[in-house]
């Protein structure tokens, strides 16, 4: 059975320290992580901050970044696609020889919360050993088996899970539906552009983690989608 590792780590130990400290406001959350090679990973990132050119200014100077490239702006969240290097080495090096799976990740300038997911919990606690071996910095927020998991289980975010609960509870997905997304940003206090790209989001990974059960190679390369991480892949 797969076990879930929840931890926090300092932003030295990651990425985006520079930019995260210069930029305290701003807050990252990773989408998906896709493989580009062992020394080096491409997470797609939302970022919300309150000066996107002062933040992409940093990220330009950032020595763990070594490409961005913006895909999407909302006025709110803008989204990224991120190449980082350097400091990630270590961890990256961990997860790879223990197949980790980074399914969850979020940022600011108090540091990183990750979600990893390990095939039992052998791999989980070597991993886990041999970061403490390395003096690397973390702190384990929680263990647990994917019985246990709610969102984590069906490739969603905290964030995007409580999004899906509230427009069902709200009778969004009804026919007729008993509220509109304008109601529903109100009700969750985020312009109604956010909520639809996050709402887009979330049906996305609920779909692809539920439905999407077997994708060779093949079928990425033809329909042009990235392989995501088991980052054993790297």
């Amino acid at each position: 059975m797969a076990a879930i590792l929840e931890f926090s780590l300092p932003t030295e130990e990651f990425a985006l320290e520079k930019t995260l400290n210069t930029h305290p406001r701003a807050h990252i959350e990773i989408e998906r992580v896709v493989a580009d090679d062992p020394d080096r990973i491409t997470p797609y990132v939302w970022v919300r901050t309150d000066d996107f050119d002062a933040f992409e200014a940093a990220l330009r100077g950032d020595s763990t970044v070594e490409e961005v490239v913006m895909f999407s702006d909302t006025g709110e969240e803008r989204s990224y696609q991120m190449t980082w290097t350097g400091a990630i080495d270590f961890i990256v090096q961990v997860l790879t020889e223990y197949s980790g799976t980074i399914t969850h990740a979020d940022g600011s300038a108090d540091g990183w919360n990750l979600r990893v997911v390990f095939p039992d919990r052998k791999a989980l606690s070597q991993a886990h050993e041999t970061a403490q071996q390395a003096d690397f910095r973390f702190d384990v927020r929680s263990i647990y088996g994917t019985e246990d998991a709610r969102g984590a289980q069906h490739g969603l975010t905290e964030p995007q899970r409580e999004t899906l609960v509230a427009a069902l509870e709200a009778g969004y997905f009804t026919v007729p539906r008993e509220t509109s997304l304008a109601d529903l940003a109100e009700q969750l206090e985020t312009s109604h552009q956010a909520l639809s790209e996050r709402l887009r989001r979330a049906t996305h990974n609920l779909v692809e983690s539920t439905l999407v059960t077997h994708i060779d190679g093949s079928d990425e390369q033809s329909s042009g989608r990235c392989a995501e991480l088991p980052v054993d892949g790297l």
